[in-house]
Parts: structure tokens; sequence; C-alpha cells
């Protein structure tokens, strides 16, 4: 592997490391799993992006995701800058928090209310905090692989077996929250089943990704979210969907209108605020009654949530997310894939692509990925190689095997043909 960062990024983190742990404030931009130096990037506009050293880059990871419009789009930077005039936080009760939590209950179809928060991970603690303050219970069953930002109970390993009870991923994990989450397979309803069976009345959440968005992109079985539902009706525990990654991002209404399956909680990310840090949980206006100040006076606060940027620029982009938009996402993840796979053919590779919507994967392994385990079987060197050659060549991904390319709206076919230029030239060269 060659680092091809230059020298004025090299420069730049080297001193954030001066100050900042590993130099980053979220570990995935330290470039761990592919080594070398981050570019340190100076501005985005539409789909690219620019780095310190001037070099241009067609990004893919959208601020992970969000971004469905691109960086700096001019609509969410008009209502932004309207906001800051108006000022930037108050702790008191605005006009902008009822018309963003109005468009996200019209939006998707579970949520009747809706509690705004500062991001996915604040969204996922305050749902499991809910589900179990409202069941009185406090077990939780989460799926190996999917990722729930790093709240306690979801910084757990599975156990020597399935269902055995997790060990800390973390040091700052007792073990006696971890004995609270039983991590099971993705994709496997029987081991939920069994688990249920095994925790007869304890279990207050089966908390999934819908589409598991943190192992690379994995879809659902047939069938597997409709059993997560027969199962958590029969037990009488909360059914919850992490729809960081997925909410409106595969349809309006995420995954849960997508695949036709309602939960009782659904938690969203960044999307809800254009991308500006915001996140949000809502679910069933029975449940959600019970959130601080009201029923149960289950405890959730901040003094961000809600502020008035964020909700400015979350409502212009909800409401530019037009059937059209969700059309043309469809179209330009459908030319990756068919061109990748047409690459891969052409230079009689087998490693496998999944794709759902506009979330999109190639795994370096010829194995079926439906799962942990098929996913960890990539070749992580391979794909090391092949990030640096396609980075140096202008193309912006995740620096992980394990995350998925996100395609924008504002990507243009140029974009994409220019992409699939240089991911075979890439594939060729590690090869």
């Amino acid at each position: 592997m060659v680092d091809h960062t230059g020298p004025k990024s090299i420069e730049a983190f080297t001193e954030a490391q001066k100050y900042i742990p590993g130099g980053v404030n979220s570990p995935a931009r330290a470039f761990g799993a592919v080594g070398g130096n981050p570019p340190v990037i100076s501005h985005g506009k539409g789909a690219h992006l620019f780095d310190l050293d001037g070099r241009e880059y067609i990004d893919y990871v959208c601020s992970w995701g969000p971004l469905i419009f691109g960086h700096a789009h001019p609509r969410v930077v008009q209502v932004v800058q309207e906001a800051c005039t108006r000022g930037t936080s108050f702790g008191a009760p605005t006009l902008a928090e009822t018309a963003l939590a109005r468009q996200i209950v019209q939006m998707v179809p579970s949520i009747e209310m809706v509690r705004m928060v500062n991001s996915g991970t604040e969204a996922t603690m305050s749902a499991v905090r809910l589900a179990r303050g409202y069941t009185g219970r406090d077990k939780i069953i989460k799926f190996e692989g999917c990722w729930h930002g790093h709240g306690d109970s979801f910084l757990i390993k599975a156990g020597s077996s399935a269902l055995t009870l997790g060990a800390p991923d973390s040091p700052g994990i007792p073990q006696a929250i971890a004995a609270l989450s039983i991590t099971v397979p993705y994709n496997d309803a029987g081991a939920v089943k069994q688990a249920l069976r095994q925790n007869p009345g304890q279990i207050a959440a089966i908390i999934v990704e819908p589409v598991a968005g943190n192992m690379g992109t994995v879809p659902p079985r047939a069938g597997f979210l409709e059993q997560l539902r027969q199962l958590a009706d029969q037990d009488g525990c909360v059914l919850i969907f992490d729809e960081v990654i997925t909410g409106f991002r595969l349809s309006p209404g995420g995954a849960q209108e997508y695949f036709g399956v309602m939960p009782d909680l659904t938690c969203l990310g960044k999307i809800v605020g254009g991308g500006l840090p915001v996140g949000a949980y809502g679910g069933k206006r029975a449940i959600m009654e019970n959130v601080s100040p009201l029923g149960k006076k289950i405890s959730q606060a901040g003094t961000l949530s809600g502020n008035p940027l964020a909700m400015s620029a979350g409502l212009a982009q909800l409401q530019m997310l037009t059937p059209e938009v969700y059309t043309r996402l469809e179209q330009l993840s459908q030319q990756l894939e068919e061109g990748m796979a047409a690459n891969l053919k052409s230079l009689g590779l087998r490693y496998t692509l999944n794709r759902v919507g506009s979330m999109l994967c190639m795994f370096f392994t010829e194995s079926q990925v439906v799962d942990y385990p098929t996913a960890i079987s990539a070749d992580t060197g391979c794909f090391k190689r092949y990030f640096w050659e396609l980075l140096q060549r202008g193309v912006y991904m995740a620096p992980s095997q394990f995350e998925c390319l996100f395609p924008s709206a504002v990507h243009s076919e140029v974009d994409v043909e220019t992409t699939l230029h240089i991911h075979y030239e890439a594939l060729k060269a590690i090869h």
C-alpha cells in the first residue's frame, strides 16, 4: 500500500493528533482499517469533495449516508443561513420543531409521535430506555454485525454461543450491563425465537437494522422482518427498527415502507437534519406518551435537541424528497451495480455485490453475504489495496470493507461512468 495523501493533509492530520485522540472525532476517519493518512477535507460541493491539497474526489460516503442531495445544496444552505440570523439555540420551543416533527409523522408509516435528539446514538439509547421503561423488562436482543452507535448496551460481543449473554466489546462497559444484551445472528429468526423462549418475560426490545449497513450492505432474508414482528407481538416486547441509515434513503417512509413491516419504535439519524448533527426516535403514541414529561416520565433530555438550524435544514431536505428523487437514486445505483458486475466479469473475478436501493457494497469474497460470518470472510487486505487505488484516482469511499457506498441524487451519469472506469482500473491494478 502506498499512501498517496497530499502533504498539506498529512501536516494537518499530524497537528490534529496533538490535540484530538487519534487526530479524529470519530474512529473511522482515522483510516485504521486501510492504513495511511486520511485526506483532510476543505469543502464539498454537490457529489464532490475537495481536500487541502486541492484534490477532487467523487464522494460515495456522503457524510455516511444522509446527504441525499450532496454537499452544500443551495436550499439547505439558504434555510440554515436564515435560521442563523434568528438565533442558533434557545432551549425553548420553536415552530421549526413542530414543523419537522409533523413532516416525519406524515412520511414514516409507524411513527405517530417523535422526539428530537442530537445523534443516531442518542436515538437508539433513548429508544431502548423507553422500551425498558414501557415494558418493565431489562434485557434486549440485538444482532451480530449491526451497529447502533456507541451506547453501552450495544457495544457487546456475542457470547460463546449465539444465545449466551454478551461480553463488553470495549473497556468501560460494566459486565452487569453487558449481561442484559443478548446477541444473535442477523437474518436468523429461529435464534430470536430461542432467545425469547430462554428469557420468558424478560426481553424489553428487539433492535435491528432492517437492512444491515454496518457490515457492508446485507439485506434481510425474505420473511425475516415479518418474523421479528410476529415474535415481538407474541412475546409482548418492543420491536425497534434502527433506520439511521435506511430512513428516508430507501423510500420516503424508510425500510419499513420499503419492506412493508411496521416496528413499534423507529430510530432516525443525520438525514433528519439535512446532514447537521441530529437524530430522532418515534413510534406508537401509546409508547411515546411515556417519555418525560408525560406518562411514566421516562427520562430523555437535551438542551440542543430540536435546535432551529438542524430543524430548518432537515425540513428543507425532507420536503425535496419527491418520487422523482427515488427514481433517480434507483437508476444511478442500478447503473453502478450493473457496471461493477460487468467489470468483475470482464476481469474474471467473482466478488459479491449486495444492493438495496441506494445502499451498495462489493465484498472481496465469493461467498454470498447474508450475515456477519459471511461478511467477515471478505479479504480485507485486498480491499485495502483497492481502496487506495480508488482514492488516488479520485473516488472517495468509506475506508472499510464493511461500509456502504451511498450514491446521491446529485451524482451525474458522468460521475457514475467515471467511477466505473476507475473501479475497473483499480481492480486490474491489484490483481
